[in-house]
């Protein structure tokens, strides 16, 4: 009797270590867990990509607005008989601010 309950005790002790030291045990379950909220994580960034992807699809299937606008903001195209003005603001420079600061 004595030497079953040794037994047991030993595959306890055995179990244990197993289960709490040893790399495929706990400390590798938290590992896994961490790798999949990140996993989750990734893939929800993913999907609502996706999901704005299939809406700029549909756009672009059902009018000629979104075509359009894409036209004028990426490639700067204007419509036949439209007048382009492009305004360019002054900037100085740190050379034309030492000059003005000489000349006080």
């Amino acid at each position: 009797m004595k030497f079953l309950i040794s037994l047991l005790i030993v595959l306890l002790i055995v179990l244990q270590y197993k289960l709490w030291v040893d790399k495929s045990g706990m400390p590798d379950l938290h590992g896994l867990e961490e790798k999949l909220q990140a996993q989750q994580t990734e893939n929800e960034r993913l999907e609502q990509r996706n999901r704005e992807l299939q809406a700029e699809v549909e756009d672009l299937k059902r009018g000629l607005a979104v075509i359009e606008e894409r036209a004028r903001e990426e490639l700067g195209m204007i419509k036949d008989g439209e007048t382009f003005f492009q305004v360019i603001e002054k900037s100085t420079t740190s050379g034309q601010a030492a000059a003005n600061d000489n000349k006080r």
